[in-house]
């Protein structure tokens, strides 16, 4: 029987090798050789470091580098056959994860190397991984008595099986759209570049014209500058009500049986905990204390930023009324929005692209990270990816010493869950024979990929993401903790995981960061004088809209998953918030929360608040580069040294009170932002 690539391969994942058939043997087997490993280890009878955690988190890797690469696939180039094969894994494996999480013997062994004289001698890293792991075995039902534990674990993995199933809806239904062009006059407006990945589009299924679809390059291009009224409204109708009981798909995808079943059944796990809601819950691994300081903190930007934004959404009808718009339907703000930006600074994001080539701002960040944070990035070929556009580059320290690699995958395609993520390929740690495995990133963006001849050419807000993605990559790569779970993001309150990302995004609004990733395609002339002098005037255009548009979603988060006396549906919530925080009130048949995978099928449940939450903390750390220069080498080195390089060994606010000085101010993202403090 041929050996199973999955199954302890060296180095990177051998990505020609995997098909979909390898994924869920491997994932048995190294699940039984993890039990097989746990009662080797409880055998033992007297317990250290390297005896228990060590051993563990080494068969803990095993499993991660088979799956891992599996799920990663699964997110960027998934087909039906490879689909079954993740989602037949998640049962076993959640179940596997909450056995490991309430296995009694384990938790004493734990416990007792936490009472003994060792744990003293440890250092606080250690004792960090040690405490996080035994609050890890509560919030896992350690505790219960064996009743109380079965429903756990039939929670558990019927969530895993309900939150994969809605990410699957929402890649099914956004690709389930299509609408073919063939009178150029319908697309007056588009952009360029977005006609000529149209284009490509047809021609790929064989027809004439162009192809639209709900991909976000497209969608975004056609809702901001098509001319024509009735296909944004046809494309915003198909956009708001995907995998929803709306829409040209109604119920065909439909997510909203999904949701409520999500919702009850975490709240019904909170409860087997103790927590009074599911929010309570994902506040014992954050930095916030309570749900009453996370909703007192979004209430209170709220009442800074509505004002502000009513004011903003006043003059936007003012302008289209101006332009015979007597009344802005939902698909006319986007495009009027854009109309107004080019009339107040005349300038257009389109207008941008040209001097935004994807290489040409790649090779800039680089050389800003390079600068700040003392390291250089290399391209390396010949490493095998799951696509021919899939770049891969290393990390070297200052004097070249390799330290870390990332994979750079930036374009939309079928296939490719859409958004923009980092996630961890390989984790830096110390291995038990003593060598030390490096981090390795996957960077994942959705960019209209490169059509009609020319490059992939980026907007100025898609430069701003490849920047924030770079940023969490940073946080992996750039760790110097040697245990796998407090190592880059690992064992980092989810509230301030942000930190990194949107702190990186400083440097596409200053003018020599401008400078540097700069460079018209077709002359290699950096962003001329003006049009960057108009960019940055531009910088807080509706910025108050786009704030309380976050903090919506942010209370919608925490109140669905908190208490819910009054027994509101969904939808009633969702209402209810854009009622008390929102300055523009969507029509009743949309369906946002369907498509809302932040919450219902990734890491952000009762936690979406983060955004803003660690946007305080990096426009604060930021202002430090203000004050002591943008580009001033040793205040680089101090945010790579408090930060960056301690991953979660510490508590998020020692580390920035270590970088900064002192406790975070708001004020700082406030006047970022161009709201009144």
């Amino acid at each position: 029987m041929s050996r199973n690539p999955l199954i302890d391969y060296p180095g990177l994942p051998p990505f020609a090798a995997i098909r979909p058939e390898h994924v869920e043997p491997a994932v048995q087997q190294l699940i039984a050789d993890g039990r097989a490993r746990i009662e080797q280890v409880l055998a033992a009878g007297q317990w250290d470091w390297d005896n228990l955690v060590l051993a563990l988190d080494e068969e803990d890797e095993r499993l991660g580098k088979a799956f891992g690469p599996a799920g990663h696939l699964n997110g960027v180039a998934q087909t039906d056959a490879l689909r079954a094969a993740y989602n037949a894994c998640l049962p076993a494996l959640s179940e596997y994860g909450t056995e490991v999480g309430q296995n009694t013997r384990l938790y004493a062994a734990y416990q007792s190397l936490r009472d003994s004289g060792d744990y003293a001698a440890l250092s606080p890293a250690r004792q960090k991984v040690l405490d996080n792991t035994l609050r890890d075995f509560h919030l896992s039902g350690v505790d219960l008595p064996a009743d109380k534990k079965a429903r756990y674990m039939d929670i558990s993995k019927r969530l895993s099986e309900l939150t994969s199933t809605f990410s699957d809806n929402v890649l099914d239904a956004t690709q389930s759209w299509q609408r073919p062009v063939t009178d150029a006059a319908e697309l007056d407006g588009v952009p360029e570049v977005a006609l000529a990945g149209a284009a490509d589009k047809a021609k790929e299924q064989g027809l004439d014209g162009w192809l639209l679809t709900l991909d976000f390059p497209c969608y975004y291009a056609v809702i901001c500058h098509a001319r024509n009224r009735s296909l944004r409204e046809e494309i915003y109708r198909a956009h708001v009500t995907r995998a929803s009981d709306q829409g040209p798909d109604a119920g065909k995808f439909d997510n909203s049986g999904l949701m409520d079943e999500i919702l009850s059944l975490r709240q019904q796990l909170a409860q087997l905990l103790g927590f009074g809601s599911y929010a309570e819950k994902s506040l014992a691994t954050k930095m916030a204390r309570s749900t009453d300081e996370v909703l007192g903190f979004l209430r209170d930007l709220a009442r800074r930023a509505k004002p502000q934004a009513e004011t903003e959404l006043a003059e936007l009808r003012a302008f289209a009324a101006e332009q015979g718009v007597t009344e802005l339907a939902p698909w006319d703000i986007a495009f009027w929005s854009e109309r107004l930006r080019e009339a107040r600074y005349s300038l257009s994001e389109e207008e941008l692209r040209p001097w935004f080539p994807a290489e040409t701002v790649i090779a800039g960040m680089f050389d800003i990270v390079q600068t700040l944070f003392g390291i250089r990035i290399r391209a390396r070929d010949g490493v095998e990816t799951w696509h021919a556009d899939v770049r891969f580059y290393d990390v070297l320290d200052d004097d070249g010493a390799p330290m870390a690699s990332f994979y750079l995958d930036l374009y939309a395609r079928t296939g490719k869950r859409g958004g923009a993520w980092m996630d961890d390929c390989l984790v830096r740690r110390r291995r038990a024979d003593g060598s030390l495995q490096q981090p390795v990133a996957y960077l994942t963006c959705n960019f209209a990929p490169p059509a009609g001849g020319k490059p992939g050419l980026l907007t100025h807000d898609e430069v701003v993401t490849l920047f924030h993605e770079f940023g969490h990559g940073l946080h992996h790569m750039l760790t110097e903790q040697e245990d796998a779970s407090i190592s880059g993001i690992n064992g980092v309150a989810w509230d301030a995981v942000e930190l990194p990302s949107q702190f990186m995004e400083n440097w596409c609004w200053t003018e020599e960061g401008l400078r540097r990733i700069s460079g018209h395609y077709e002359t290699g002339e950096p962003l001329p004088a003006d049009l960057r002098d108009k960019l940055l005037a531009a910088k807080n255009f509706q910025s108050a809209l786009g704030m309380v548009r976050q903090l919506e979603f942010s209370l919608f988060d925490m109140l669905i998953h908190g208490d819910n006396p009054q027994q509101l549906s969904i939808q009633q919530v969702l209402d209810q918030v854009r009622e008390e925080v929102a300055a523009i009130i969507p029509p009743a048949f949309n369906r946002f929360q369907n498509s809302f995978s932040h919450i219902f099928a990734g890491g952000y449940a009762a936690g979406y608040y983060s955004y803003k939450w660690a946007e305080v903390l990096s426009a604060d750390a930021y202002s430090r580069f203000e004050e002591e220069g943008e580009f001033n080498p040793q205040t680089g080195h101090d945010f790579r040294r408090h930060i960056l390089a301690q991953g979660g060994s510490r508590e998020p606010m020692e580390l920035f009170v270590a970088f900064r000085g002192r406790e975070p101010s708001v004020d700082a993202l406030l006047r970022h932002s161009g709201i009144a403090a």
